[in-house]
């Protein structure tokens, strides 16, 4: 008798866990239309101000699509990434792959102009996704609508940017790495697609063009004349703090170039030519390659996908710091 209750126990909690699981998805889940009546602004406010920022600093969308990346895939998008450090804790921004993400005022600019007109309702980290498509769209990329009703995270730590893939990354690191988060190798190969915006330093890239193993000094992917091109601009001795490279040749328009260039031996990363060192991964870049609106489409399906890791407690009124 006493087994019998212990197993009717069992599936009523068994219930309960799965209903309030359930409960909570349905109270966490993104909506499209999350803000029509609480702020519907909000996105055209945003947008303004994002423009503006372009105009002013042609760097900004690649910064701010980096940032998005960079936020996600901590704690999930969150807002993390954007809370500054205090005297007991050094935050995501100031851990070592951050330390050059910058347009940080861009964010604090949208959610100025959204308190503005619906105060303590939109979050930092659907202000950072927006901002995020705002930049592909305004590069000359697709546009979309993106699921909103993230909240912001309340920690921060620069220990957990330890956590991001680095550009050094093989295709298995890379594989795993994306699996953790729930995203498919067809998301690391569209994903990686956010290359066709920005600029790399040296250091990011220096082990490709130096050094690269104990016979050879360069990686022998590397198209000789590109190869020679990257040694010209950052020397085995570099002390030029800003010297790097653009990380395709139409570096502020949001393009399939960086598949292009992939393909013949020309990008930046070892974590860029490591698409092409597995068949399945790289039968998707020449997809790509071939069909710009092949990728567009992909890109945007796995940003939705890649933006819908939820992780946040509350909505900050100041994105730099919590409530």
């Amino acid at each position: 008798m006493a087994l019998k209750n212990t197993n009717i126990f069992s599936l009523i909690l068994s219930c309960f866990i799965f209903f309030a699981l359930s409960y909570l998805n349905l109270v966490n889940a993104l909506s499209t239309n999350y803000y029509d009546q609480t702020c519907p602004n909000a996105e055209s406010t945003i947008t303004s101000v994002v423009k503006k920022a372009i105009l002013n600093d042609p760097t900004v969308p690649a910064a701010l699509l980096r940032m998005h990346f960079h936020d996600c895939f901590i704690r999930g998008c969150d807002g993390s990434v954007l809370l500054n450090s205090t005297g007991k804790n050094k935050a995501e921004k100031d851990g070592p792959p951050n330390i050059s993400l910058h347009a940080f005022y861009v964010i604090d600019n949208a959610k100025k102009a959204v308190e503005a007109v619906c105060p303590k309702i939109v979050s930092c980290a659907d202000i950072l996704a927006l901002a995020a498509r705002d930049v592909v769209s305004l590069s000359g990329g697709p546009t979309w609508d993106v699921p909103k009703g993230r909240k912001d995270g309340r920690f921060s730590k620069a220990t957990e940017t330890r956590q991001l893939p680095t550009p050094t990354f093989n295709i298995s690191q890379l594989q795993q790495s994306f699996a953790q988060r729930g995203l498919s190798m067809d998301d690391l190969v569209a994903l990686s697609g956010g290359h066709t915006l920005g600029f790399a330093h040296c250091s990011s890239f220096q082990n490709r063009i130096h050094n690269f193993n104990s016979k050879q000094s360069v990686d022998p992917t590397l198209e000789w004349s590109f190869a020679a091109s990257l040694k010209s601009v950052c020397p085995a001795k570099n002390t030029a703090k800003n010297a790097g490279a653009n990380l395709d040749s139409t570096p502020t328009t949001f393009d399939n170039r960086y598949y292009k260039l992939l393909l013949q031996g020309k990008s930046i990363f070892s974590s860029d030519q490591s698409l092409v060192t597995s068949a399945n991964t790289k039968a998707l870049v020449s997809k790509f390659a071939s069909s710009q609106q092949e990728f567009q489409k992909a890109f945007v399906k796995s940003m939705i996908k890649m933006s819908s890791i939820n992780g946040g407690q509350e909505v900050r009124v100041d994105c730099r710091v919590v409530n």
